[in-house]
């Protein structure tokens, strides 16, 4: 496909102003991205490291193309889309959107957005997937960072709804705007923090659940493999219906969190002191790695994958189905999957957007 040819506004695939998108980095997080773009008809340029990135991206294509959220696409029509350019500064102009994906190194991405933004032109939209760096710090040697963004997915990204949108300082509130309307239009729930937090916000969540199953595990009250057992037959399912304040609202019955805090949350401080803090030790990695091995290891990672995209597109899709209240399991992911299942749609009744507060400024 042409450069020429990319998605505008008026296709109907609701990208907004981006036609051409190029994507620094071609790992685990850059592979999804390029499907997802790909998919959607952007035009995309590719910039990686990696001698081989043609042959790389293609193979992994081959993957990702089966389990995309909207079905199966032909993975020779989606790499008809795309331009590999070892010259960051060729792969970046003229580009509507820029997504970062390198090693997270500040030093790396702080000379990648410094000439990224000299050469993409004043319009693009600078995105960085970082899951642990502020937009201040990446855009702190740009000339102009007023259009540069945090824009962290959740992996897999050309699956997962979220992506944690972070602004800086000095950045734009178009930009912001800009960026929620591009991810949007994406199928994507991009949710606007109000501020900056080490980690950001799905990740810490994810830290705390991670930090007591270790513990658990370590102190041999379940094994690796019953542990993740309970997950998805408890909270997991719970989670793709309601998050965990609405969850803990319906556990107070009637009288919602209010009963639920004067009833049962009297000890939730003595409970949160009792929570484990396992060491990240020598002993403690062995015993969980032999026991994944013992649950999963006799699968290899791309079966593991396929396996876990196939069952999250089908509870996404299924969520989506029965808000909608049209239970055609034949019926495509629609809006109301785009924004994440439970709870996806902003307080404005618009899908596929979560707005926590005004234009977040850093702590």
């Amino acid at each position: 496909m042409s450069e020429t040819t990319g998605t505008d506004t008026g296709s109907g695939t609701g990208t907004g102003a981006v036609r051409t998108v190029a994507v620094i980095g071609t790992g685990t997080i850059g592979l999804g991205w390029i499907a997802l773009f790909a998919a959607a008809g952007l035009a995309v340029r590719v910039h990686s490291r990696r001698p081989d990135a043609e042959r790389h991206v293609r193979a992994a294509l081959g993957r990702y193309a089966a389990t995309l959220p909207d079905g199966p696409r032909d993975p020779e029509e989606l790499a008809a889309g795309l331009r590999f350019e070892p010259d960051l500064a060729r792969a970046v102009e003229g580009a509507d959107a820029v997504q970062e994906n390198a090693p997270e190194d500040l030093a790396l991405k702080r000379d990648l957005f410094a000439r990224a933004g000299a050469a993409a032109g004043p319009r693009a939209l600078l995105l960085s997937s970082t899951s642990t760096l502020s937009p201040d710090d990446l855009g702190s040697a740009t000339a102009d960072p007023s259009r540069l963004l945090v824009a962290h997915p959740f992996n897999p990204p050309h699956i997962v709804p979220l992506v944690e949108v972070v602004a800086g300082e000095r950045t734009d509130p178009a930009a912001v705007d800009d960026a929620v309307a591009f991810y949007r239009g994406l199928g994507k729930t991009p949710v606007v923090l109000r501020r900056t937090v080490p980690g950001f916000v799905a990740n810490r969540l994810q830290s705390a659940l991670l930090r007591e199953s270790v513990h658990l595990v370590r102190e041999g009250v379940v094994t690796v493999a019953e542990l993740d057992g309970i997950v998805t037959a408890s909270i997991g399912p719970r989670w793709a219906a309601v998050g965990p304040f609405r969850a803990f609202h319906l556990g107070g019955g009637p009288g919602g969190l209010r009963h639920w805090f004067r009833h049962l949350g009297v000890g939730l401080e003595r409970g949160w002191a009792g929570l484990g803090s396992p060491p990240v030790d020598e002993a403690t990695v062995g015993t969980v790695i032999a026991q994944a091995d013992e649950a999963f290891g006799d699968r290899s990672y791309e079966e593991l994958a396929a396996d876990r995209d196939a069952v999250q597109n089908a509870v996404i899709a299924a969520v989506a189905r029965t808000r909608a209240g049209t239970p055609d399991p034949a019926g495509d992911r629609g809006d109301g999957a785009a924004a994440g299942g439970a709870d996806g749609a902003a307080a404005d009744g618009s899908a596929g957007t979560v707005r926590t507060g005004a234009v977040p400024r850093s702590a």
